[in-house]
């Protein structure tokens, strides 16, 4: 990343804010008038939700091509998977149990708060694990795969 140019760190700084917007507004860890929270936000939600969004920001600047040095990445596939497992994950673990419409319907709400609420932080470190694990995969990728500039032969 320390060769990372404007361009990249533009992307992660949106994706990040993007991200973070994209979780905290509807599990209201942002104060907003469009959703209402029932339970209150755990101690551990603003740290995980705060780390989701500078790994998803990081991970979606991989995907930007740089100008001054073209890179490729390896297992572009897997690494998009487990970001978007880790994202989603993340936003279950952060969300209130009794206000996620899907939880509630499958558990009901007295299992949304036995079941659901106490694995809810294993969510959040498989979240942050997901996505740091395809953070590396693709930085390791760029290292591994990296293309000079040639001129092209006819």
């Amino acid at each position: 990343m320390a060769s990372w140019g404007v361009r990249r760190w533009v992307a992660a700084t949106a994706g990040a804010v993007v991200t973070a917007l994209a979780i905290g507004l509807p599990t209201e860890i942002v104060p907003n008038p469009w959703f209402r929270r029932m339970m209150p936000v755990e101690w551990w939600n603003v740290p995980v939700w705060l780390a989701t969004a500078v790994l998803a920001g990081l991970l979606l600047a991989t995907y930007v091509r740089d100008d001054r040095a073209g890179t490729a990445a390896e297992d572009a596939d897997t690494a998009a998977t487990r970001g978007g497992i880790g994202g989603m994950l993340a936003f279950f673990a952060v969300g209130c149990p009794v206000c996620n419409k899907l939880v509630v319907l499958a558990l009901g709400t007295s299992g949304a708060m036995s079941w659901f609420a106490p694995v809810q932080p294993v969510f959040a470190i498989a979240a942050l694990v997901l996505l740091a694990v395809a953070l590396r995969s693709r930085l390791r990728g760029e290292r591994a795969c990296e293309i000079t500039a040639t001129p092209a032969r006819h």
